[in-house]
């Protein structure tokens, strides 16, 4: 056991609805939600205004517009999102070698690790716990200067109970759990309170009386046991104790890489799935690049009309990041699937993860394969017409004009709610909204001051979509 409380949990706050409104200066203090927009989308996140109505993560989109029709709703910008994360993360490394991310916005860290160990390990209880607190005001400090956004912070002598400080500091607080307080501080909380406990074991505890903490500690291992099982009610009184020998692993690796869309119509027509698997596929490798990674196992999901979830999966004979193969493989995957019903969700991802690709020879096979099979059907389609080589002398046979075909029309732009334009005469802003073939911009950019709305057509050649600008 720790006798400093240095394992410290960082959770940034309402992250991508505080980079919004810190990008955004007219957002500031206003209600912002950030999710999917279509009319099957759910909310990512909620600023703190918007919380205030009950609006909440995993909300379908729907609803927050009922509890909140005032607010700003936006889509992702995970180019931002990714910029704050960095420093963020990159702050903390600073402090310790020792940083476990849980996800962009939250982390643990093992301050005896770090430049600072040495300190801890010479001070006791109070002083050490006094410098953890220094050492934690000065990290949430640099992070607001660096990127303006504010973090709740927990510190204690395990991830439990770092992890329970910084939901009791939310937001933009600290808290610290003194060595040998954990049983005070966990007994008059919920079960669900301990990680691992959901909906279902709730209920279970619940039908034999244990509501709190205490109870839990109260019951004793045996009983627990019986209950959930050896290892879960082992692990669970083992929390209720306040006991959590878990370590912080630096850099816990991704197991696979996947992205997935819910779509507002449910998907019959077999071409337009194929088409939405290589968009899919698309944007998986793009996330598989950025971070310099390639898999070997290519998993497609099918969420159909009826809720029903399935997925099916090819492992390739190396790993590979070529988006012509994890496409054809998902689209391959795809005939396995009974879809006449409809398709309401499609996913595609990438396991079995490497830190390279062997010049993706299977890659190269693929589209020689692919190249083989068009020249063969170019040439039974040639024989199918008859294409005789004309004997000397005689005319060439006369090809059929073919009919007139209109050029189509490219399809209009699309804009998004929050995404980042600039425009030739106006320069830098966000599209607010868009439709009946208008867009509207607000021009503003995170160190001025609330910007002007003006309206294009959405076709306007002077207004261009680009990148995230840096918050600070």
């Amino acid at each position: 056991m720790r006798t400093v409380p240095s394992i410290i949990h960082l959770d940034m706050d309402a992250f991508f609805a505080a980079v919004e409104q810190a990008a955004k200066p007219s957002l500031r203090g206003k209600a912002v939600v950030v999710g999917g927009l279509g009319g099957r989308g759910v909310v990512s996140t909620a600023s703190y205004e918007a919380r205030k109505f009950g609006v909440h993560s995993a909300m379908p989109m729907a609803q927050a517009r009922r509890l909140c029709p005032n607010a700003a709703f936006l889509t992702g910008r995970f180019e931002a999102y990714r910029w704050a994360s960095e420093i963020v993360m990159g702050l903390l490394r600073e402090r310790s070698p020792l940083v476990e991310p849980l996800s962009l916005d939250e982390a643990f860290v093992d301050l005896e690790a770090g430049p600072y160990g040495p300190a801890l390990a010479q001070a006791g209880p109070v002083e050490g716990a006094r410098l953890v607190l220094a050492l934690a005001e000065d990290l949430r400090a640099d992070i607001l200067e660096r990127t303006g956004l504010t973090a709740s912070v927990g510190a204690a002598g395990s991830k439990l109970m770092a992890k329970i400080a910084s939901e009791r500091a939310k937001p933009d607080g600290l808290v610290l759990v003194e060595i040998g307080s954990e049983q005070a501080v966990l007994s008059p909380m919920p079960v669900r309170a301990l990680p691992g406990i959901g909906p279902a074991t709730e209920q279970a505890l619940r039908r034999v009386g244990l509501t709190t903490v205490a109870d839990l500690a109260a019951a004793g291992q045996e009983e627990l046991v019986q209950l959930l099982g050896r290892a879960h009610g082992a692990g669970v009184h083992q929390m209720a104790i306040g006991v959590d020998e878990r370590a912080v692993v630096p850099d816990r690796d991704a197991k696979s890489v996947s992205v997935e869309d819910t779509f507002e119509v449910d998907l019959a027509d077999r071409d337009r799935i194929m088409h939405e698997i290589d968009v899919l596929a698309a944007r998986c490798v793009r996330r598989l690049r950025a971070a310099g990674r390639s898999g070997r196992t290519v998993v497609l999901k099918v969420r159909r009309f009826d809720f029903s979830t399935l997925t099916r999966s090819e492992t390739l004979r190396g790993p590979t990041d070529d988006e012509e193969v994890i496409a054809s493989t998902a689209r391959r995957l795809a005939l396995q699937v009974d879809t006449t019903g409809g398709v309401r969700l499609l996913g595609v991802g990438v396991s079995q993860l490497a830190d390279y690709t062997q010049e993706d020879l299977f890659a190269q096979a693929v589209r020689e394969a692919a190249a083989h099979e068009a020249h063969e059907a170019a040439e039974a389609a040639q024989e199918s017409e008859g294409s005789a080589v004309p004997q000397e002398g005689e005319p060439a046979p006369e090809r059929p004009t073919p009919a007139f075909e209109p050029e189509q029309e490219p399809a209009p732009r699309r804009w998004w709610p929050g995404q980042d334009v600039t425009h030739e005469e106006y320069g830098p802003g966000w599209v607010q909204g868009s439709g009946v073939g208008r867009v509207t911009v607000r021009f503003e950019t995170p160190d001025s001051p609330p910007g002007r709305v003006r309206t294009f057509a959405i076709e306007d050649p002077l207004l261009q979509a680009s990148g995230a600008l840096p918050l600070r």
